[in-house]
């Protein structure tokens, strides 16, 4: 639960961008449920193993005892310390077995939370379901601002000023400023992280009010590096953390193709479970230029209608840059890249 707690914290804003509302409700509800689950099977165990027994067989011997006590001749004082110690001692026996009883049965309940990773690593089955999800008309803008304003609250300057902006499908543009130019911001407003102080925005012709929840599935975008994060899990997770869960094999293929596309194929290669493998704070470690790939896969790969790449390539060699920029706009409806001078 500890790890669970730092890793929804840290992975916040991630998780805000890039997954889905409903499932991310689903998910911490399903690890909390788990943890009930387990506490109250293993506390059960060890209230009947460490509790229970021993005092079964206390109680039965002194049931036993009683008789001797009230019928005649009354026990000697040496027969009658005999008899408490063999039942003191029968007493402590049964509570070293109990006390092992009730390890083997935690040890078992622990071994049904991790033997999937062991079925994994031997190539077991994985269960899949099938996405649904729709695409933008093409026929429409995918973004429409007039006016578009935000100011932070408490600030006297507004960072978005009356903006007028118009994305259509398969435009690729570049929006380059200075630093503090209100460009992240912007891309926080297009998708959905922040709302508007006034002015009209429009995704597919629908404001965030009518699109709720769905306004992330269409339009995805990789924050800066620092509001990034690779969450605890496998890499396949992490590339497909925007799509349905689990994968089907054509997601983990397309996830597979796109690493190539990014230069990550010797990272596969390398990782002994290859796109299975376990990443983040506690599996594989991942170099600063890897994780940038990471960053801009997840967010290629949700196939939504707005893509937003908030300096994505300022880690990169010119080499991986062209590489990177190649795929971004071969796989992106309508892209918009930030860079900061």
């Amino acid at each position: 639960m500890t790890n669970a707690l730092i890793e929804a914290m840290v992975g916040h804003r991630t998780r805000l961008a890039q997954d889905r509302a409903a499932r991310r409700d689903v998910h911490d509800d399903a690890v909390v449920q788990r943890y009930l689950t387990t506490s109250a099977a293993m506390d059960g165990a060890s209230i009947v193993g460490v509790t229970a027994l021993p005092s079964i067989w206390l109680l039965a011997g002194i049931a036993a005892l009683v008789p001797a006590f009230a019928g005649q001749p009354v026990p000697s004082p040496v027969t009658l310390a005999i008899s408490l110690g063999g039942l003191l001692l029968g007493q402590r026996a049964f509570g070293g077995i109990a006390g092992g009883s009730a390890g083997l049965a935690r040890a078992a309940i622990a071994w049904s939370r991790v033997r999937d990773l062991f079925a994994a690593a031997r190539g077991g089955a994985v269960t899949v379901t099938r996405r649904t999800d729709g695409i933008a008309d093409e026929d429409r803008p995918v973004i429409e601002a007039e006016g578009l304003t935000f100011r932070y609250p408490g600030a006297d300057r507004r960072v978005v000023d009356r903006a007028d902006l118009t994305i259509r499908h398969g435009e690729k543009i570049l929006l380059d400023g200075a630093s503090g130019g209100g460009k992240s911001t912007l891309a926080a407003l297009l998708t959905g992280l922040e709302t508007p102080t006034s002015g009209l925005l429009l995704l597919d012709g629908l404001d965030k009010a009518t699109r709720g929840d769905a306004w992330h599935r269409l339009a995805a975008a990789a924050p800066q590096f620092h509001d990034n994060h690779i969450l605890s899990g496998s890499l396949a997770f992490n590339l497909l953390m925007g799509r349905s869960w689990p994968p089907t094999s054509a997601d983990l293929a397309d996830a597979t193709e796109l690493c190539e596309e990014l230069g990550l194929g010797d990272l596969l290669s390398r990782m002994p479970g290859g796109i299975e493998q376990q990443v983040g704070e506690t599996g594989w470690q991942l170099s600063h230029g890897e994780r940038s790939r990471i960053f801009l896969a997840r967010a290629l790969l949700q196939r939504a209608s707005l893509t937003i790449l908030d300096e994505s390539f300022a880690s990169l060699d010119p080499q991986r840059l062209g590489q990177c920029l190649a795929a971004a706009i071969g796989r992106s409806q309508a892209l918009v890249v930030i860079t900061h001078r």
